[in-house]
């Protein structure tokens, strides 16, 4: 039975690789914050079948010890500040925990046991405002927000311990992945809670930033599959996991608000105060790499993603009105 570390497990990412450990087969063990132990709702239904340690990426005592402890075949790096507007902020937290820290949990493996396999999530805001389109994995990195910088931080450690110490450091540069277990401090999630909730009365207004942002939008859980794959490659490599396909913040809010019948022009109303300032260019990537090394094709795209969200806000709309009317 392989074992597998997952930092960062209560999250979105993490508790669908969790899933996925298991079915495999896996001795699943994660750390979790002092600040999430109140927020295990995504791992409620496998607490039976995990091994929790306490730790933060901000103690590096607490890594080693749990490397150490466990010596796991594989890690996954699924926990860091991942909130762009949050970074502007917090940019020296940002830095510390989506950069530096990366570079503390590569030294502890180094001397731990440099064998171990370390997967470490990238994301498409490196390329920031990119030169080209779409991305491949030699794109210039030109990051736009601390968030960016701390990831790309986290891609040069990555590539300087692989280089330099020949260690199994694989990554995956993600382009944006929803699912239900996101967050509605996420733009995409408070867009479909509130599409759900206004057409059940619930709410009257929904207010946004920029809306000619285009993204390329995926699905959490297979890219969790993807990462997956990644780390069952003999060579450790850098990917770009993507659909391919760009849409803007408002095809996405007009989508929504479609699926429940209405029209977004009515409910939506712009705040400058949500605007951040540094704006990312078109980013939409090539995943051609992926599908060559590992036969990666993405299945959920953009209006079966959107149906998805909505399906799963208006079950949460619903379930606040019986809650109300007790």
């Amino acid at each position: 039975m392989k074992k597998a570390l997952i930092l960062g497990i209560t999250g979105q990412d993490g508790s669908y690789l969790a899933e996925l450990l298991l079915s495999k087969g896996y001795e699943v063990h994660g750390m979790i914050r002092k600040s999430a132990t109140g927020n295990t709702k995504n791992i409620k239904h496998i607490m039976d079948k995990i091994i929790l340690h306490k730790g933060d990426l901000t103690d590096s005592v607490s890594i080693y010890k749990i490397i150490d402890n466990v010596k796991p075949e594989e890690i996954y790096n699924e926990a860091d500040q991942d909130h762009v507007s949050w970074s502007f902020d917090t940019a020296g937290y940002s830095y510390d925990v989506t950069g530096s820290a990366v570079g503390k949990i590569l030294e502890i493996i180094k001397q731990v046991n440099p064998k171990i396999k370390y997967f470490q999530p990238l994301s498409s805001n490196v390329f920031g405002v990119p030169d080209e389109s779409p991305q491949n994995e030699n794109t210039q990195m030109r990051p736009q927000s601390p968030y960016a910088c701390g990831k790309a931080f986290a891609y040069l450690l990555c590539k300087y311990y692989r280089d330099v110490y020949g260690m199994n450091v694989y990554t995956g540069i993600f382009y944006n992945h929803e699912s239900i277990r996101r967050t509605d401090e996420y733009v995409t999630h408070k867009i479909t809670k509130a599409a759900a909730r206004i057409s059940k009365g619930l709410q009257k207004k929904l207010y946004l930033g920029d809306l000619s942002t285009k993204v390329d939008f995926g699905y959490a859980q297979e890219y969790m599959e993807a990462a997956w794959n990644i780390m069952q490659l003999d060579k450790p490599d850098d990917f770009i996991i993507c659909t391919g396909e760009i849409h803007s913040i408002r095809e996405f809010l007009e989508e929504a608000f479609r699926a429940v019948g209405l029209n977004a022009d009515d409910y939506v109303e712009y705040d400058k105060k949500l605007e951040r300032p540094g704006k990312t260019g078109d980013l939409i990537g090539d995943f051609s790499k992926a599908t060559k090394a590992f036969g990666y094709e993405p299945k959920v795209k953009f209006k079966e993603l959107i149906k998805m969200l909505i399906e799963n806000d208006l079950k949460e709309a619903e379930k606040e009105i019986r809650e109300s009317s007790i």
